[in-house]
Protein backbone atom coordinates (compact mmCIF):
# COMPACT_ATOMS: atom_id res chain seq x y z
CA UNK A 1 0.00 0.00 0.00
CA UNK A 2 1.19 3.72 -0.91
CA UNK A 3 2.23 6.08 2.19
CA UNK A 4 -0.30 9.01 1.62
CA UNK A 5 1.42 10.42 4.65
CA UNK A 6 4.89 10.87 4.21
CA UNK A 7 6.54 12.47 2.81
CA UNK A 8 3.59 14.59 2.13
CA UNK A 9 3.12 17.01 4.88
CA UNK A 10 4.06 20.53 4.80
CA UNK A 11 5.59 20.45 8.45
CA UNK A 12 9.39 20.04 6.08
CA UNK A 13 10.42 23.39 7.06
CA UNK A 14 14.69 24.27 6.97
CA UNK A 15 14.43 22.63 10.49
CA UNK A 16 12.54 21.20 13.41
CA UNK A 17 13.23 24.19 15.53
CA UNK A 18 11.99 26.74 12.94
CA UNK A 19 9.26 29.11 13.08
CA UNK A 20 6.22 28.47 10.53
CA UNK A 21 5.10 32.52 9.33
CA UNK A 22 2.72 32.94 6.65
CA UNK A 23 3.74 34.27 3.21
CA UNK A 24 2.63 37.63 4.08
CA UNK A 25 4.70 37.48 6.92
CA UNK A 26 8.05 37.88 5.32
CA UNK A 27 10.06 38.30 2.52
CA UNK A 28 10.08 37.75 -1.22
CA UNK A 29 13.87 36.86 -0.46
CA UNK A 30 12.96 33.83 2.19
CA UNK A 31 10.38 32.75 0.27
CA UNK A 32 13.19 32.11 -2.61
CA UNK A 33 15.88 30.82 -0.08
CA UNK A 34 13.73 28.23 1.33
CA UNK A 35 12.65 26.85 -2.15
CA UNK A 36 16.51 27.59 -3.77
CA UNK A 37 17.87 25.47 -0.59
CA UNK A 38 16.14 22.36 -1.66
CA UNK A 39 16.19 23.05 -5.35
CA UNK A 40 19.71 22.12 -6.57
CA UNK A 41 20.50 23.46 -10.54
CA UNK A 42 20.28 20.44 -12.29
CA UNK A 43 23.01 19.45 -15.48
CA UNK A 44 21.92 21.09 -17.85
CA UNK A 45 21.95 24.38 -16.21
CA UNK A 46 24.86 26.76 -17.19
CA UNK A 47 23.40 29.42 -15.04
CA UNK A 48 20.73 28.51 -12.63
CA UNK A 49 18.48 31.05 -10.44
CA UNK A 50 19.56 33.84 -9.26
CA UNK A 51 19.97 36.12 -11.85
CA UNK A 52 17.51 37.54 -14.54
CA UNK A 53 16.89 34.64 -16.53
CA UNK A 54 18.60 31.14 -16.49
CA UNK A 55 21.12 29.26 -19.13
CA UNK A 56 20.26 26.11 -20.06
CA UNK A 57 22.80 24.28 -22.64
CA UNK A 58 20.72 22.39 -25.89
CA UNK A 59 23.32 20.77 -27.33
CA UNK A 60 21.15 19.48 -30.07
CA UNK A 61 20.36 23.16 -31.21
CA UNK A 62 16.75 22.81 -30.78
CA UNK A 63 14.41 23.09 -27.54
CA UNK A 64 11.23 21.18 -27.22
CA UNK A 65 9.17 23.58 -24.54
CA UNK A 66 5.85 23.46 -22.75
CA UNK A 67 3.75 24.78 -20.15
CA UNK A 68 1.36 24.08 -17.76
CA UNK A 69 -0.36 25.70 -15.65
CA UNK A 70 -2.39 23.61 -11.94
CA UNK A 71 -5.24 26.01 -10.41
CA UNK A 72 -6.96 25.60 -7.33
CA UNK A 73 -10.31 24.46 -7.63
CA UNK A 74 -10.60 23.11 -11.10
CA UNK A 75 -7.05 21.45 -10.78
CA UNK A 76 -7.10 20.59 -7.50
CA UNK A 77 -8.33 20.72 -3.47
CA UNK A 78 -6.21 21.95 -1.22
CA UNK A 79 -7.55 19.55 1.24
CA UNK A 80 -6.44 16.43 -0.51
CA UNK A 81 -3.10 17.91 -2.25
CA UNK A 82 -0.22 18.57 0.23
CA UNK A 83 2.70 21.29 -0.72
CA UNK A 84 5.06 17.87 -1.46
CA UNK A 85 1.76 16.51 -3.78
CA UNK A 86 1.45 19.68 -5.57
CA UNK A 87 5.21 20.10 -6.21
CA UNK A 88 5.42 16.24 -7.56
CA UNK A 89 2.73 16.23 -9.32
CA UNK A 90 3.40 19.92 -10.95
CA UNK A 91 6.77 18.56 -12.25
CA UNK A 92 5.46 15.45 -13.62
CA UNK A 93 2.42 16.57 -15.95
CA UNK A 94 4.95 18.76 -17.81
CA UNK A 95 7.41 16.21 -17.56
CA UNK A 96 5.31 13.88 -19.22
CA UNK A 97 4.54 16.61 -22.19
CA UNK A 98 8.35 16.70 -23.18
CA UNK A 99 8.76 13.38 -22.50
CA UNK A 100 5.91 12.61 -25.37
CA UNK A 101 7.41 14.64 -28.02
CA UNK A 102 10.88 12.00 -27.43
CA UNK A 103 12.85 14.71 -25.88
CA UNK A 104 15.09 14.59 -22.67
CA UNK A 105 13.68 17.06 -20.22
CA UNK A 106 16.53 19.65 -19.03
CA UNK A 107 15.12 22.29 -16.80
CA UNK A 108 11.57 23.70 -15.55
CA UNK A 109 10.91 27.28 -14.69
CA UNK A 110 8.16 27.71 -11.96
CA UNK A 111 5.99 30.50 -11.27
CA UNK A 112 3.99 30.93 -7.63
CA UNK A 113 1.10 32.40 -7.13
CA UNK A 114 0.41 31.49 -3.14
CA UNK A 115 -2.44 33.32 -0.92
CA UNK A 116 -0.65 35.26 1.75
CA UNK A 117 -2.09 33.46 4.62
CA UNK A 118 0.16 30.05 3.05
CA UNK A 119 2.82 28.67 6.05
CA UNK A 120 6.47 29.13 4.46
CA UNK A 121 6.28 25.09 4.89
CA UNK A 122 3.91 24.65 2.48
CA UNK A 123 6.83 26.03 -0.01
CA UNK A 124 8.99 23.90 1.58
CA UNK A 125 7.36 21.06 0.62
CA UNK A 126 6.42 22.34 -2.50
CA UNK A 127 10.04 22.78 -3.72
CA UNK A 128 10.64 19.13 -1.86
CA UNK A 129 7.83 18.01 -4.36
CA UNK A 130 9.75 19.44 -7.67
CA UNK A 131 13.38 18.17 -6.23
CA UNK A 132 12.12 14.71 -5.71
CA UNK A 133 9.85 14.13 -8.68
CA UNK A 134 12.95 15.14 -11.42
CA UNK A 135 15.04 13.29 -9.22
CA UNK A 136 12.98 10.06 -9.65
CA UNK A 137 11.36 10.82 -13.32
CA UNK A 138 13.75 12.93 -15.23
CA UNK A 139 17.13 12.89 -13.19
CA UNK A 140 19.54 15.65 -13.93
CA UNK A 141 16.64 18.17 -14.87
CA UNK A 142 16.00 20.68 -12.23
CA UNK A 143 14.13 23.96 -11.54
CA UNK A 144 16.34 26.54 -12.38
CA UNK A 145 14.23 29.50 -12.42
CA UNK A 146 10.81 31.39 -12.19
CA UNK A 147 8.53 34.10 -10.51
CA UNK A 148 6.96 34.80 -6.83
CA UNK A 149 4.01 36.41 -6.43
CA UNK A 150 0.43 36.38 -4.28
CA UNK A 151 -3.06 35.89 -4.92
CA UNK A 152 -6.37 34.91 -3.04
CA UNK A 153 -5.95 31.79 -5.17
CA UNK A 154 -3.13 29.16 -5.00
CA UNK A 155 -1.64 28.75 -8.96
CA UNK A 156 1.25 26.85 -10.23
CA UNK A 157 2.34 27.48 -13.14
CA UNK A 158 5.66 25.80 -14.69
CA UNK A 159 7.06 25.84 -18.48
CA UNK A 160 9.70 22.26 -18.99
CA UNK A 161 12.08 22.85 -21.65
CA UNK A 162 13.88 19.80 -23.35
CA UNK A 163 16.93 18.21 -25.48
CA UNK A 164 15.80 16.06 -28.41
CA UNK A 165 19.32 15.05 -28.45
CA UNK A 166 19.67 15.29 -32.41
CA UNK A 167 16.74 13.57 -33.25
CA UNK A 168 13.25 14.99 -34.75
CA UNK A 169 10.44 15.48 -32.43
CA UNK A 170 7.42 13.27 -32.48
CA UNK A 171 4.16 14.82 -32.52
CA UNK A 172 0.64 13.46 -33.05
CA UNK A 173 0.34 14.26 -36.22
CA UNK A 174 2.11 10.85 -37.92
CA UNK A 175 0.52 7.90 -37.17
CA UNK A 176 -0.48 5.60 -40.13
CA UNK A 177 -2.65 3.35 -41.15
CA UNK A 178 -1.04 0.17 -40.45
CA UNK A 179 0.50 0.85 -37.18
CA UNK A 180 0.59 -0.61 -33.71
CA UNK A 181 -0.98 1.62 -31.06
CA UNK A 182 0.87 1.09 -27.72
CA UNK A 183 0.81 2.56 -24.48
CA UNK A 184 3.50 2.76 -21.47
CA UNK A 185 2.43 3.62 -17.95
CA UNK A 186 -0.97 3.34 -16.32
CA UNK A 187 -4.19 3.46 -17.85
CA UNK A 188 -7.25 5.49 -15.90
CA UNK A 189 -5.47 4.32 -12.21
CA UNK A 190 -5.53 8.54 -11.48
CA UNK A 191 -9.00 8.77 -12.77
CA UNK A 192 -10.56 5.70 -10.03
CA UNK A 193 -8.27 7.83 -7.09
CA UNK A 194 -10.38 10.86 -8.11
CA UNK A 195 -13.03 8.84 -7.88
CA UNK A 196 -12.71 7.87 -4.88
CA UNK A 197 -11.62 10.88 -3.23
CA UNK A 198 -14.96 12.40 -4.88
CA UNK A 199 -17.20 9.41 -3.40
CA UNK A 200 -15.27 9.69 0.36
CA UNK A 201 -13.95 12.48 0.91
CA UNK A 202 -16.04 15.16 -0.59
CA UNK A 203 -18.89 16.50 1.84
CA UNK A 204 -22.08 18.62 1.13
CA UNK A 205 -19.64 20.26 -1.99
CA UNK A 206 -16.51 20.57 0.19
CA UNK A 207 -13.36 18.10 -0.40
CA UNK A 208 -12.55 16.96 3.19
CA UNK A 209 -8.93 15.75 4.41
CA UNK A 210 -7.97 12.13 3.09
CA UNK A 211 -7.93 9.59 5.83
CA UNK A 212 -5.51 6.91 5.33
CA UNK A 213 -7.12 4.65 7.38
CA UNK A 214 -10.21 4.45 5.32
CA UNK A 215 -8.44 3.46 2.39
CA UNK A 216 -8.02 -0.11 1.47
CA UNK A 217 -4.88 -1.09 -0.81
CA UNK A 218 -6.33 -0.72 -3.78
CA UNK A 219 -7.71 2.82 -3.33
CA UNK A 220 -4.84 4.24 -1.70
CA UNK A 221 -2.46 3.22 -4.37
CA UNK A 222 -4.78 4.94 -7.07
CA UNK A 223 -5.21 8.24 -5.06
CA UNK A 224 -1.86 8.21 -5.12
CA UNK A 225 -1.52 8.07 -8.41
CA UNK A 226 -3.49 10.92 -8.87
CA UNK A 227 -1.78 12.88 -6.34
CA UNK A 228 1.33 12.19 -7.42
CA UNK A 229 1.93 10.64 -11.24
CA UNK A 230 5.02 7.95 -12.29
CA UNK A 231 4.58 8.31 -15.97
CA UNK A 232 7.82 7.11 -17.66
CA UNK A 233 9.71 9.81 -18.65
CA UNK A 234 12.37 7.83 -19.67
CA UNK A 235 10.66 5.72 -22.15
CA UNK A 236 9.58 8.77 -24.18
CA UNK A 237 13.57 9.17 -25.88
CA UNK A 238 13.33 5.35 -26.00
CA UNK A 239 9.79 5.46 -28.43
CA UNK A 240 11.32 8.29 -30.63
CA UNK A 241 14.64 5.94 -30.99
CA UNK A 242 12.89 2.69 -31.90
CA UNK A 243 10.99 5.24 -34.70
CA UNK A 244 7.49 5.97 -32.93
CA UNK A 245 5.40 7.91 -35.49
CA UNK A 246 3.55 9.46 -33.06
CA UNK A 247 3.04 9.96 -29.27
CA UNK A 248 1.35 11.86 -26.81
CA UNK A 249 1.08 11.94 -23.10
CA UNK A 250 -2.69 10.76 -21.85
CA UNK A 251 -3.35 13.45 -19.77
CA UNK A 252 -7.22 14.33 -20.54
CA UNK A 253 -8.26 9.91 -20.93
CA UNK A 254 -7.40 7.74 -23.66
CA UNK A 255 -10.35 7.55 -25.24
CA UNK A 256 -9.96 12.04 -26.13
CA UNK A 257 -6.43 11.63 -26.32
CA UNK A 258 -6.31 8.62 -28.97
CA UNK A 259 -9.18 10.85 -30.94
CA UNK A 260 -6.65 13.78 -31.05
CA UNK A 261 -3.89 12.10 -32.30
CA UNK A 262 -6.08 10.39 -34.58
CA UNK A 263 -7.61 13.82 -35.81
CA UNK A 264 -4.21 15.57 -36.31
CA UNK A 265 -2.99 12.25 -38.13
CA UNK A 266 -5.98 11.49 -40.58
CA UNK A 267 -6.70 8.32 -39.39
CA UNK A 268 -9.15 6.02 -37.04
CA UNK A 269 -7.35 4.32 -33.91
CA UNK A 270 -9.32 0.74 -33.35
CA UNK A 271 -8.64 0.06 -29.66
CA UNK A 272 -9.05 -3.54 -28.22
CA UNK A 273 -10.99 -3.85 -25.50
CA UNK A 274 -8.92 -7.01 -23.75
CA UNK A 275 -6.01 -5.00 -24.46
CA UNK A 276 -7.13 -2.54 -21.84
CA UNK A 277 -7.05 -4.18 -18.49
CA UNK A 278 -9.56 -5.16 -16.23
CA UNK A 279 -11.62 -1.81 -16.17
CA UNK A 280 -11.67 -0.91 -19.95
CA UNK A 281 -13.81 1.70 -19.15
CA UNK A 282 -11.89 3.58 -16.62
CA UNK A 283 -8.58 2.99 -18.77
CA UNK A 284 -10.78 4.82 -21.82
CA UNK A 285 -11.91 7.30 -19.62
CA UNK A 286 -9.40 8.69 -16.87
CA UNK A 287 -6.71 10.99 -17.85
CA UNK A 288 -3.93 11.90 -15.71
CA UNK A 289 -1.60 8.94 -15.31
CA UNK A 290 0.36 10.57 -18.41
CA UNK A 291 0.89 7.73 -20.15
CA UNK A 292 2.49 7.33 -23.14
CA UNK A 293 0.47 6.61 -26.20
CA UNK A 294 2.54 6.22 -29.51
CA UNK A 295 2.08 4.81 -32.71
CA UNK A 296 4.74 2.38 -33.99
CA UNK A 297 5.25 0.62 -37.29
CA UNK A 298 3.77 -2.86 -37.26
CA UNK A 299 5.98 -5.64 -34.80
CA UNK A 300 8.35 -2.28 -33.89
CA UNK A 301 7.25 -1.79 -29.94
CA UNK A 302 10.13 -1.08 -28.14
CA UNK A 303 10.70 -2.75 -24.32
CA UNK A 304 7.77 -0.68 -22.04
CA UNK A 305 5.41 -0.62 -24.04
CA UNK A 306 2.15 -2.86 -24.87
CA UNK A 307 0.06 -3.21 -27.63
CA UNK A 308 -3.63 -1.64 -27.25
CA UNK A 309 -4.74 -1.67 -30.86
CA UNK A 310 -3.75 -0.49 -34.09
CA UNK A 311 -4.36 2.37 -36.68
CA UNK A 312 -6.85 1.94 -39.83
CA UNK A 313 -7.75 4.44 -42.05
CA UNK A 314 -10.24 7.56 -41.08
CA UNK A 315 -13.43 6.82 -40.76
CA UNK A 316 -16.39 9.25 -41.38
CA UNK A 317 -16.80 11.25 -37.84
CA UNK A 318 -15.47 8.55 -35.90
CA UNK A 319 -11.72 9.42 -34.79
CA UNK A 320 -11.78 6.52 -32.21
CA UNK A 321 -13.42 2.91 -32.24
CA UNK A 322 -13.03 0.12 -29.44
CA UNK A 323 -13.90 -3.93 -30.61
CA UNK A 324 -14.57 -1.78 -33.86
CA UNK A 325 -17.26 0.47 -31.83
CA UNK A 326 -17.27 4.09 -31.79
CA UNK A 327 -16.47 5.33 -28.42
CA UNK A 328 -18.33 8.55 -27.43
CA UNK A 329 -16.57 11.43 -25.68
CA UNK A 330 -15.09 10.00 -22.76
CA UNK A 331 -12.45 12.17 -20.65
CA UNK A 332 -11.83 15.52 -19.22
CA UNK A 333 -12.46 18.94 -21.12
CA UNK A 334 -11.71 21.63 -18.38
CA UNK A 335 -14.03 24.01 -20.88
CA UNK A 336 -17.02 21.25 -20.58
CA UNK A 337 -16.51 19.52 -17.54
CA UNK A 338 -14.90 21.91 -14.79
CA UNK A 339 -17.15 22.51 -11.67
CA UNK A 340 -19.06 19.50 -12.45
CA UNK A 341 -17.95 17.22 -9.49
CA UNK A 342 -20.81 14.67 -10.37
CA UNK A 343 -18.67 13.49 -13.14
CA UNK A 344 -16.04 12.16 -11.05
Amino acid sequence: MVDLSAPGSDATVEDSGSDDPMIGEVSEGRVLRTILARTPAGRDALLGPGDDAAVVAAPSGSVVATTDTLVEGPDFRAAWSSGYDLGWKSAAVNLADIAAMGARPTALLVALAVPKDRRLSFIAALADGFRDACAALAPGCAVVGGDLTVSATLMIAVTALGDLEGRPAVTRSGAQVGDDIAIAGEMGVAGHGLSVLFRRFHRDGVAVPVDPAALDEGEADAIAAQLRPMPPIGLGPMAAIAGATAMMDVSDGLALDAGRMAEASGVTISLERAALGAHPHRALAGGEDHALLAAFPAGMLPPGFRRIGSVIAAAADTPVLCDGEPVGPLGWDPYRDAGADARR
